[in-house]
């Protein structure tokens, strides 16, 4: 590559760092050190970032948004479904906290929590989904769900199958 080329490429890569914003990252391929097999997702709540397993040596790490304080989890599932523009009905624990909420907020709205996509966990009313508040994501700030930004929520979609597994640690 001449250095022509180089200081080029450095100039568009730089200037693209300078726009972008926490709302807008994508997710990173890490070294990861643990006993899980390929297409698991591990979410670590303390460190609010989700984790696919690609090889025993890494992961594709993306920023998240977990469970606020008293409405976090740890556990293993599974990947029961998969949704695109889902519509969301509020489980009855957000009803009771926000009894104005409507019953179903459809696919697309705005006021929809549930992003692009999204892909619920067996055994409870959780969710891996995507967010119409992207600034939410990094904080704890869910009912239990984990959300994504919405680009990021797309990738995963894109990886993982039904039945993958879900570990999520505090």
């Amino acid at each position: 590559m001449s250095l022509r080329t180089a200081v080029a490429l450095a100039a568009t890569i730089g200037a693209g760092m300078l726009i972008t914003t926490r709302a807008e990252a994508r997710p990173d391929v890490v070294d990861f050190r643990g006993d899980y097999s390929p297409g698991t997702i591990v979410v670590k709540t303390n460190e609010r970032r989700l984790y696919l397993i690609v090889d025993q040596d890494h992961a594709v790490r993306y920023p998240v948004g977990v469970g606020r304080a008293g409405k976090q989890w740890a556990g293993t599932t599974r990947i029961d479904g998969k949704y695109t523009n889902p519509a969301w009905s509020p489980p009855a624990e957000v009803k009771r906290d926000k009894p104005s909420m409507p019953s179903v907020i459809p696919g697309g709205s705005p006021r929809n929590p549930m992003g692009v996509a999204a892909m619920t966990l067996s055994g409870g009313e959780y969710a891996i989904h995507g967010t119409n508040v992207p600034r939410s994501i990094g904080g704890f700030v869910s009912y239990g769900c984990i959300r994504m930004l919405n680009a990021d929520v797309l990738d995963l979609y894109n990886r993982v199958s039904w039945g993958a597994p879900v570990v999520v640690l505090r």
